[in-house]
C-alpha cells in the first residue's frame, strides 16, 4: 500500500481555488480542535492498518495516486456541504472498470477509510460499508468548508494483490478561512486524557515513536484492542498529504506487550518536513484521537518537543 510521493499541479491549482471557495476544517484539539464526537464502539466501528512501514529502506508514502497496480478509487461523491452530516460514497475499480466486491481481511477489516483537511486540523477514522455491488458507503460530517483528501487503504482478494492506500479529492463546501498547521508539542488533551509523546520521527531512517495514555494523572495500564493492536497511528505529510501508516511494534496477547500506558510504534518519514500524527486509541469502550506536529528532520536537528495545555477532543 505503498505509492510513490508526486505533488501533482492539479492539488496545487485545486488548494489555490479553495482559497476562494471553501473553508479549512477544525482540528481535533490536542493540536486539532475539530469538535467531533469521540468514537463509541457501538455505533463508530474501528479503523486502518497499514503494511511495511517499520522497514529498513525508505518506504514510499501512499495515498497521492488515485490509481494504482490496476485499481482505481471511484469517489461518487466528490462535493459535500461543510456542517451538515452526508453520506459518502465511492467504489473500487480493477483494470477492467468492474468494481471489487472480494478483499482479504486486514486488521479487522476489508477496508479502511481516513478523511483529513488539507490543513491538516480535521481528521476523520470512518469504516464504511459494502453492498454486493461493490459500492462502499459511510456517513460523515466535516465541520468547516475547504479541501480534503480521501484515503481508501485496502487489499484486494485476487491472487498477487498487494495492500494499497488510494488517495482522492474531497470538497466540502462554504466560506473558507484559512489555518495554519499547528506547532509542534509533546503533549496532546483529548477528553480528559492526556498523551505523550517521546523520539523523533526522522527520514530515511526507522525510528521509535512512543506514546504514553494517562488519565486524571495517572497512567492508563488498561488500553482495550482497536483493530488488534493496542493503538492505530496515521503520519501524514504537510504540503502534499502524502499518507505514512506505521504498525505498532507488539500486539495483544504476544506475551510481551502490555496494554499501556505506552504504545510504541516504528516509523520511516519518505523526506523531511512538517508531519501531522494522529493516535487512536481505545479505553472504556470508546476510541478516541490525539494528534501532533512533529517535523522529521536529520538526527542533529531532532529537539524534544514543549508541552503545551490544550483541551482535546475525539473523533
Amino acid at each position: 500500500m505503498n505509492t510513490g510521493l508526486k505533488i501533482t499541479a492539479f492539488a496545487a491549482a485545486l488548494a489555490a481555488a479553495f482559497g476562494t471557495a471553501y473553508g479549512v476544517g477544525e482540528s481535533l484539539d490536542p493540536v486539532v480542535a475539530d469538535r467531533a464526537p469521540a468514537h463509541d464502539e457501538r455505533h463508530a466501528p474501528p479503523s486502518t492498518e497499514a503494511d511495511g512501514h517499520a522497514g529498513h529502506d525508505t518506504p514510499p508514502a501512499g495515498g497521492l495516486q488515485i490509481s494504482e497496480s490496476g485499481y482505481r478509487l471511484d469517489l461518487r461523491t466528490p462535493r459535500v456541504p461543510a456542517g451538515h452530516r452526508t453520506e459518502l460514497r465511492f467504489a473500487v475499480r480493477d483494470d477492467h472498470g468492474r468494481a471489487v466486491t472480494e478483499y482479504r481481511r486486514e486488521h479487522d477489516k476489508e477496508l479502511h477509510l481516513i478523511v483529513a483537511s488539507r490543513d491538516l486540523l480535521t481528521y476523520r477514522h470512518l469504516h464504511p460499508t459494502r453492498t454486493a455491488d461493490g459500492t462502499w458507503t459511510t456517513p460523515v460530517d466535516l465541520p468547516r468548508a475547504g479541501g480534503y483528501r480521501v484515503f481508501a487503504d485496502f487489499t484486494p482478494a485476487a491472487e498477487g494483490a498487494r495492500d494499497l492506500t488510494l488517495g482522492a479529492d474531497l470538497a466540502a463546501s462554504g466560506p473558507y478561512r484559512p489555518q495554519e498547521l499547528p506547532r509542534a508539542v509533546g503533549t496532546a488533551r483529548v477528553d480528559g486524557y492526556e498523551v505523550e509523546l517521546a523520539g523523533a520521527l526522522r527520514p530515511g531512517r526507522a525510528s521509535e515513536l512512543s506514546l504514553s495514555v494517562s488519565h486524571g494523572g495517572k497512567p492508563v495500564t488498561d488500553l482495550q484492542p482497536y483493530l488488534g493492536a493496542y493503538g492505530h497511528l496515521v503520519a501524514l505529510r504537510a504540503g502534499d498529504l502524502a499518507y505514512l501508516h506505521v504498525h505498532p511494534t507488539g500486539a495483544p496477547g504476544d506475551g510481551r506487550t502490555g496494554p499501556g500506558p505506552a504504545v510504541s510504534f516504528t516509523a520511516t518519514a519518505p523526506s523531511s518536513g512538517d508531519y501531522r500524527l494522529f493516535l487512536d486509541f481505545k479505553h472504556d469502550g470508546v476510541v478516541r484521537t490525539a494528534a501532533f506536529t512533529v517535523h522529521a528532520g536529520a538526527a542533529e536537528e531532532a529537539a524534544p518537543p514543549a508541552p503545551e495545555h490544550s483541551d482535546g477532543h475525539g473523533h
